[in-house]
This record gives C-alpha cells, structure tokens and sequence, in this order.
C-alpha cells in the first residue's frame, strides 16, 4: 500500500501550474492534501478534470484558507471530517478514512506562527487529538497520521535549531507534545528508518532557501506501533516542486 501526503499550498494554483499531476502518477492508495485553500465547487471544469480519483474534502468556513482532502483508490469503509470539536472543525484541519481496522489521518496542524494566542490553539490541537487517537488505539486500530504537523521535532530536523529556538514550529512546548505523540504509541516512521539522515520537507520562500539547503522537516508519517512492521519505506520526494512543502510517502507492506 502506498500512501502520498504534501502540503500543496493552494490546490488550484498547483491543477492550473500541472504540478499535482507527479503526486496522480504515483499509482498511490491514497493521497492527502493539506492547506488546499478552496472549496471542491471553486474548481473550474478543467481544474476537476485533472483529479484523477475520488476524494473527501474538508474545507475551512473561511474562504481561501486551510482546508484538506484525501483521494483515493478504494472507497473507504468509513469516513470523518474532523473530530467533533467546533473550534477546530471550522478550520478543515482533518479528514479521516478507514479501510477494515486501518484509518488513515490526514491533518493540517495549525501553525503558530501568527502570535501566542495560536500558539496556545495549536498546542489545544495536539492535546484534543490525541485524546481522539487514545480511544482509536484502545479499539486495536491500525492508525496512519501524515500532514503537515507545523513542528520541526528534533534540532536535526531543521538547519538552524539555535537561531530558532524562539521561533513558533520549534519551541520548547511544541516538541513537547509531538514527543508525546511518540510517548503514547505512534512511530515518526521516517526516523526511525533513518536515525541520522537530513532531510527537509518546508523551505521559506525567500532568500532562496530551498537552494540553499536551508529547511525543515515538518510534514510527517507517524504510524501506530501495532502497524509500524509493515512499514517498508518512507521517502522526501524533496526534488519535487510546485510548493515551499514537499511530498512524502510511506510504503506499507
């Protein structure tokens, strides 16, 4: 099984440029979308045509703003936007898909970066959906999470850890709690696979960083520890463009 996730950062700036179509090509199980930044009824007929399967799409209340969606091969068995807490829903954050006793979560984490008082919904986010994940686990669920978390984990996740230790996606509390993601049962799959490889999924889009090499590893697959024995591979697809993020994918035995 074969799962793609990327940041695409306006979904129809990406269909009229034709850069989505490398993530259609992929023969994917399933593909998530995040910050699509539109409603399925903004697209022309044109841009739907290049959508070469069907999806779920959870858009934000507001216009142009967040928003993700997951396409896929096989109809799932079940699915869910969000995680029945209003304040978090309004924003299209999460969609989720089950096939049998595999459910796959695509997220846009919120970002912090837009004062303290985000910071502080970003950090409820975290604390709101693990406790939705607790209940999933406990039901002996096989459980996906892959999006853009907005958090860089470990000093080798970005290039310049000192100069942003104050910097909202790599504060102190941030990492808290994606350690305790870690803590309670899921597996950052890339890293454990590759303990000492440095690669980057977000470059700013000034100052040429993604020529520079200067960027962060904030889009994820975490994965149950029930389901992380047939993991066989996760990739950066970092020369992949069409974004400031880059696709990543998970192969599944």
């Amino acid at each position: 099984m074969k799962m793609i996730s990327w940041n695409v950062n306006g979904i129809r700036a990406g269909l009229n440029k034709q850069t989505l179509d490398w993530a259609f090509a992929q023969n994917a199980d399933a593909i998530c979308l995040q910050e699509v930044k539109a409603r399925p009824e903004q697209l022309s007929a044109e841009q739907r045509a290049r959508l070469h399967l069907p999806f779920v799409w959870n858009p934000a209340e507001r216009a142009g703003y967040s928003g993700v969606a997951t396409f896929y091969k096989d109809k799932p068995d079940e699915i869910k936007l969000g995680m029945d807490e209003p304040r978090f829903d309004v924003e299209g954050r999460i969609v989720q898909t089950r096939w049998g006793n595999l459910r796959l979560l695509n997220i846009y984490f919120p970002s912090g970066s837009r004062g303290h008082e985000r910071v502080g919904y970003k950090l409820a986010f975290y604390e709101r959906l693990l406790k939705e994940l607790d209940a999933l686990q406990k039901r002996g669920e096989r459980v996906v999470l892959t999006g853009d978390f907005n958090t860089a984990h470990q000093p080798m996740d970005l290039k310049n850890a000192k100069q942003n230790k104050n910097t909202s996606g790599f504060l102190p509390e941030e990492r808290e709690w994606f350690q305790k993601y870690l803590e309670q049962g899921f597996v950052d799959a890339f890293r454990a696979l590759y303990p000492d490889k440095i690669q980057y999924t977000w470059w700013t889009q000034i100052l040429k960083a993604r020529e520079r090499g200067v960027g962060w590893r904030l889009d994820y697959f975490l994965v149950s520890e029930n389901l992380f024995p047939q993991v066989k591979d996760v990739i950066i697809h970092d020369q992949v463009l069409g974004s400031d993020h880059c696709p990543i994918e998970l192969i599944l035995d």
